[in-house]
């Protein structure tokens, strides 16, 4: 399991470059958005967890998808989408991702 800190440290041939917990999370809620079937992302402390590591990075976060989507399929969707854009934007490795999807919202009836 990762060690809980506020933040990931990444040593460069100049100095080094320190990455805030808070900025996982912004980049984890812009990610979410963009994947179809998502209607909200739980952005408070109970609802998105991120636990940062010397190298990796742990993520924990709760969804409501919108009836009709494969429910599965949108978990996995998100799962790629998040990894890819925590990856490519912080060049840490994400090591593990759990998506609790916490609730259904209806369409217009």
């Amino acid at each position: 399991m990762a060690e809980n800190k506020d933040y990931m440290t990444r040593e460069l041939e100049n100095g080094s470059v320190s990455i805030n917990e808070e900025v996982i999370s912004t980049i984890v809620v812009a990610a979410v958005k963009d994947v179809e079937g998502v209607v909200s992302l739980r952005s408070d402390k109970k609802g998105l967890r991120v636990t940062l590591g010397e190298d990796s990075v742990e993520l924990e976060y709760g969804l409501v998808v919108l009836y009709g989507h494969s429910v599965v399929e949108i978990a996995k969707n998100v799962q790629n989408a998040v990894v890819n854009a925590v990856e490519s934007m912080t060049g840490f490795r994400v090591s593990h991702v759990d998506v609790n999807v916490t609730g259904i919202a209806m369409g217009k009836l």
